[in-house]
């Protein structure tokens, strides 16, 4: 059986990387500068940069896949759930994931452009204004970074490092994710060794092999997860619910994701971890 075609082209990849880049550019722009920080109703900060780039990434896209629609973290709320459950295939789009460390000047966040087709995310590109690496990946693999011009194949590490090197949120530890992290270091050989990171860089560096595991309990919207999800299963990994089944998106009328667990090594009893 031979593996499906990918939806994208190779023009259309350079094409997203592009429209990425530019976003980049233009939240760097406010980034090195002095920004007011907004609230949005849910509480959750805004800023000039998580704007231009979105507006910058839906003209984009607009001219380079007309066809196919957009939904973007900064206007998901004009879109209603019977006009996009019709679409079998659209663009999942956080113009700037990490707002909270962009805020805190960290570096550590990120623009988020993921494909999906029926549920499930077929592109995924993740990238990192601040250095400027960036991950993409069609469905079914490989996936690749690339920094600058020079581009590389990157692969889960399996098995996983010992101590086990697992990704806590900077900005979003609860006291759910301590009592796992308590229950992998007791039961995993040599225990683990905590990092935190923000934004979907976490999915990328256990894509490249730099971090084993990344265990998220607490709300996340479909736009933080699905491009890292579509990297992260290219290069070998998976993102699942706490019943091990893979994410897929725009199935519901709202757009929260339930907890869930981003691996590399696919063998990690982390089932045994979450209720211990």
């Amino acid at each position: 059986m031979t593996a499906a075609a990918p939806l994208l082209s190779a023009v259309q990849v350079e094409g997203a990387i592009a429209i990425a880049r530019a976003a980049a550019a233009a939240i760097l722009q406010v980034y090195d500068g002095e920004f007011e920080v907004e609230r949005k109703s849910d509480a959750s900060p805004v800023t000039a940069a998580d704007l231009a780039a979105h507006h910058l990434i839906l003209d984009g896209l607009a001219e380079l896949t007309p066809d196919i629609p957009v939904l973007s973290e900064e206007s998901a709320h004009e879109v209603g759930f019977e006009q996009r459950r019709a679409w079998p295939r659209l663009w999942l789009v956080d113009p700037l994931d990490g707002t909270r460390e962009f805020v805190k000047r960290n570096g550590e966040f990120s623009v988020n452009l993921a494909l999906i087709d029926d549920g499930v995310p077929v592109f995924g590109l993740v990238l990192a204004p601040v250095g400027g690496a960036l991950w993409h990946a069609q469905r079914g693999g490989p996936a690749y970074r690339r920094d600058g011009d020079a581009e590389h194949e990157i692969r889960v590490r399996s098995p996983a490092a010992r101590p086990l090197r697992v990704a806590a949120s900077r900005s979003h530890f609860s006291e759910h994710s301590e009592q796992f992290m308590v229950r992998a270091h007791r039961a995993a050989p040599d225990g683990i060794r905590m990092v935190s990171l923000g934004s979907s860089l976490k999915f990328c560096r256990i894509a490249e092999g730099e971090l084993d595991l990344y265990p998220r309990f607490g709300p996340t919207s479909e736009w933080d997860t699905a491009a890292g999800q579509c990297v992260l299963e290219a290069a070998g990994g998976a993102l699942v619910d706490p019943q091990g089944r893979p994410f897929r998106y725009n199935q519901r009328a709202h757009v929260l994701n339930g907890d869930f667990v981003a691996l590399g090594d696919r063998g990690l009893p982390w089932k045994e971890w979450l209720d211990g």
